[in-house]
């Protein structure tokens, strides 16, 4: 089954390629506009539609249930495939590995971490996602793993993030430095989960995603070979 993807090209020549992996409500119009603000910042930024073996691929941020379910329905072997078919897309656009990175929200957040751990390329980022301590979709816990990293990570939580505990980040801070590629974790003190999608009011926050966005971009300059 063809993974469908959402691409967005830079109107220069690009510094590079990114996927972009979609929060739990699918390939939103936020996850269209992350690609876009990658594309205007010099990258190539496709999204693979996670969703796409179920019926209802965008969810609405209020659906709750809906979303849970979706999300429940993942597997790690599917979900692997749909992220390998976003650096196919960026191999046949002439990207080598190290020329690519990949940034994940939510549980894209998660899948970016195991994606890190599974394939090298030149840089992964991950805005709060969870299975620090148990896995999900069928993938380790993140704990048991840290230490098997192949390619550089940045992990960006909020404190106030009732799902991902301020303990179990700073487990994941001291697991990840055991890997043999560089590592690093920025916490928000006033920062929710979901604190960079400023479609969702109640619990964006701005200083945080302009500080975690900055940061993403400098990692990504940083570690992509260009």
């Amino acid at each position: 089954m063809t993974t469908p993807l959402t691409t967005v090209m830079p109107s220069g020549t690009p510094r590079g390629g990114v996927v972009v992996v979609q929060e739990a409500f699918g390939v939103t119009d936020h996850i269209v506009d992350i690609c876009q603000r990658f594309a205007d910042a010099g990258w190539v930024a496709t999204a693979p539609h996670l969703f796409h073996r179920q019926q209802t691929q965008i969810i609405a941020y209020e659906d709750m249930n809906p979303a849970m379910a979706a999300i429940g329905a993942l597997k790690a072997s599917e979900v692997d495939s749909d992220v390998d078919a976003g650096f196919s897309a960026l191999a046949e656009l002439g990207f080598e590995p190290q020329q690519t990175a990949i940034v994940g929200f939510c549980m894209g957040g998660s899948v970016t971490f195991q994606t890190a751990v599974r394939r090298a390329v030149g840089a992964a980022a991950t805005f709060y996602g969870g299975g620090i301590s148990k896995g999900r979709f069928g993938y380790p816990a993140m704990l048991s793993v840290a230490d098997a990293l192949q390619t550089p990570w940045h992990g960006f939580f909020g404190d106030l993030d009732k799902g991902i505990p301020i303990d179990e980040v700073e487990q994941l801070r001291t697991a990840v430095a055991t890997s043999p590629v560089s590592t690093d974790i920025t916490r928000y003190a006033q920062a929710e989960h979901g604190f960079n999608c400023n479609d969702r009011p109640a619990v964006y926050n701005p200083e945080a995603a302009a500080d975690a966005w900055t940061k993403t971009l400098e990692w990504f300059d940083g570690h992509v070979a260009h």
